[in-house]
């Protein structure tokens, strides 16, 4: 696989050659890569201390999974030996869509359920990373960076890269507990 990757808290990223986004992970703490068909490598390695980065992105704190049937995905993420948190339906608050929270290690993969996407694999769609301080991870963005608001996560605050940023995939920024 060409293209360029990168290592973040225990999760390694793989992105697609052609700017398209994330092409595949390597994950710790799954007992296999048969993820529904996500392109997925497990890791047994440490993985190595990391220098801290100039924007202050500390960890992955979620990576949005589209799907085409939730039903099918999620069994096959349990069945790796990953935990289900928790379960929506389009009736709750929220948009009417069907989604699952599951946690992989330090990281939350939340399956977002898309019937048109036909009887294909999952998909990455996007990624939310953790920083240690959103208001300097904003300046040193500046206009690339969207407006900075509460989270739904009660004492979060988060703010999503505008599309002129250029990223390839939806990315937003997630501040730490009580920051």
């Amino acid at each position: 696989m060409e293209g360029d990757s990168c290592v973040v808290g225990s999760v390694r990223l793989d992105f697609a050659p052609d700017g398209a986004g994330v092409a595949r992970w390597s994950l710790r703490g799954a007992s296999s890569d048969r993820l529904d068909g996500l392109p997925t490598v497990v890791s047994r390695a440490e993985t190595p201390e990391l220098a801290e980065h100039p924007n202050g992105v500390t960890k992955i704190d979620h990576l949005v999974v589209f799907t085409p049937e939730l039903r099918r995905t999620v069994p096959a993420l349990q069945a790796a030996g990953l935990d289900l948190r928790r379960l929506r339906e389009p009736s709750e608050p929220g948009p009417p869509v069907r989604q699952a929270f599951v946690r992989a290690g330090e990281v939350i993969i939340e399956v977002v359920e898309q019937p048109e996407l036909g009887d294909g694999p999952p998909r990455f769609w996007g990624i939310t990373f953790r920083v240690a301080d959103i208001d300097r991870a904003a300046e040193l963005l500046g206009e690339r960076l969207g407006e900075i608001r509460d989270a739904v996560q009660t004492g979060r605050r988060i703010a999503t890269a505008r599309r002129e940023a250029g990223l390839g995939l939806p990315v937003a920024l997630l501040s730490e507990r009580g920051r």
